[in-house]
C-alpha cells in the first residue's frame, strides 16, 4: 500500500461550484488540510462540501484574509470529491492537503 501526500488548488473560485479534489479509484483519501484565501477587497462567504456534506456554509471571509476550515482529518473514498463555492465571482484561492493510500 503506496501512501502519497499531495496538494490539490483552485484559483479564484467563485459563484459556479468548483470540485478541488476528487478520490482517484481504488484509492483512500485521508483530507488533512483546507485553505481558503480571499483574493478580494471585500467580504465574501464561502461552502465547501466533502461528499455532499457541507463542512462550512456560508462562512464569511474577510477581505485580502485566509482560514483553515478543517479541525482535524477526514477519510474520504474512491469518487469523493472536495467541492468550493463562494458567493463572489472570481474570489477564492483554495488548497487541499490529502494523504492518498492505494
Amino acid at each position: 500500500m503506496a501512501n502519497i501526500f499531495k496538494n490539490y488548488t483552485s484559483a479564484s473560485v467563485g459563484t459556479g461550484a468548483t470540485t478541488t479534489y476528487t478520490v482517484p479509484n481504488a484509492t483512500t483519501s485521508v483530507v488533512i488540510g483546507c485553505n481558503l484565501a480571499n483574493r478580494t477587497a471585500a467580504q465574501i462567504k464561502v461552502d465547501v462540501q466533502i461528499a455532499g456534506v457541507f463542512l462550512i456554509k456560508g462562512v464569511p471571509l474577510p477581505a485580502s484574509s485566509a482560514i483553515s476550515v478543517l479541525d482535524g482529518k477526514i477519510i474520504v473514498e474512491a469518487a469523493d470529491t472536495v467541492v468550493i463555492t463562494s458567493d463572489t465571482a472570481s474570489s477564492c484561492d483554495v488548497i487541499v492537503s490529502v494523504l492518498e493510500q492505494t
